[in-house]
């Protein structure tokens, strides 16, 4: 089969290599799509202990695809059935594992991070993946682009519910890549009132606009848009950009009781952020931060897809072969559109 592997830092390489054998607890499964994502991206950029020139490592971790073979300890799986996966995979028998939370365990794993992933034609997912449940059988509606990037839209929802956005809560999200994007998804279905949205990038903002003709957008200074529409501040603000800068100010930009949610990390030369501590306290605030997902959370979102609620569909801007892994690596890295998906026949 192929597979893009990473063999070192700027080292990317499409590779034959055998296909996986199972083991009786395991499943096998045949790609059909598979997304890149900021993490891909940092670590063909930066390259990553675990790949190297005599271990590659298989990139990957937003995919989904058909069961193609089931191992015979494995009950409730079919051949041929559509699936998507949840990467993360913990222990299963530490605390946080108990309690339902595997992507938060300290020895977890992870598709395309610390196991072989999804960019390849096939995928062996390993027993103890199997009985977590990070398998998600998916609905009849959703398509496989969709489900390929169901991982980062159940990341965004993991924050909203961390947050708390209610209805009629009037949203700031500030960075409008494809997280930003989905975070707006997100705050529409969970019936936000307004939704206000910024970005440096004028286009990402126009874009935003087109996708979703009831955000409100703020060009230049927030303090200023947010008078412009009437608003002394909002109930819950997403800094959804690598942005030290707007982190600090977006304490600003808040009612009191307001909610704050720092998405993403900050490069290591810029993760000390100053922040003003009285608005935090003089305005009761909150500042949540989030990562990953649950299983729990991954199947809902999945769900949410398939019945309509979230039109992820928008989000797959750009499909590529596996053989054409440079341009869509180029594109991503260059932010150009939003998701850029590999399609397997």
């Amino acid at each position: 089969m192929k597979a893009l592997r990473l063999a070192g830092r700027e080292q990317l390489i499409l590779q034959d290599i055998p296909k996986p054998e199972i083991k009786d607890d395991e499943l096998l499964i045949r790609v059909r799509a598979a997304s890149v994502c900021g993490t891909d991206i940092r670590m063909w950029k930066n390259g990553a202990a675990n790949a190297t020139k005599e271990h590659p490592l298989t990139l990957g971790h937003e995919f989904a695809g058909d069961i193609a073979e089931v191992g015979k300890c494995v009950e409730g799986f079919m051949i041929g059935e559509k699936v998507s996966i949840a990467p993360n995979i913990g222990c299963g028998t530490c605390d946080i594992c108990v309690s339902g939370n595997t992507h938060l365990c300290v020895d977890a794993n992870a598709f395309g991070v610390t196991i072989d992933g999804g960019f390849a034609e096939y995928v062996k997912i390993p027993g103890n993946a199997v009985q977590q449940g990070n398998i998600s059988p998916l609905g009849p509606k959703i398509s496989y682009q969709e489900a390929a990037l169901v991982e980062p839209l159940s990341c965004v929802y993991n924050g909203q519910m961390l947050m708390g956005i209610r209805p009629g809560d009037d949203v700031l999200v500030i960075g409008l890549g494809p997280i930003g994007i989905m975070h707006i998804m997100s705050a529409n279905m969970l019936g936000a009132g307004k939704i206000l949205v910024n970005d440096l990038s004028k286009e990402r903002i126009d874009q935003a606009v087109s996708l979703f003709p009831n955000v409100l957008p703020i060009f230049g200074d927030v303090k200023e848009g947010l008078k412009k529409y009437g608003l002394a501040g909002v109930d819950a603000c997403v800094i959804a950009a690598p942005a030290p800068g707007a982190q600090a100010a977006s304490l600003e930009y808040m009612n009191m009781n307001g909610r704050l949610l720092f998405f993403g990390g900050l490069p290591d030369t810029k993760k000390i952020v100053p922040i003003n501590t009285n608005l935090i306290h003089y305005k009761q605030l909150k500042i949540q931060g989030c990562t990953k997902q649950s299983v729990s959370m991954y199947r809902k979102c999945a769900k949410f897809v398939d019945d309509g609620r979230v039109p992820l569909g928008l989000i797959a801007s750009d499909t590529y072969k596996l053989e054409d892994y440079k341009a869509a690596f180029d594109n991503a890295a260059a932010a150009r559109g939003l998701k850029h998906v590999f399609v397997f026949e």
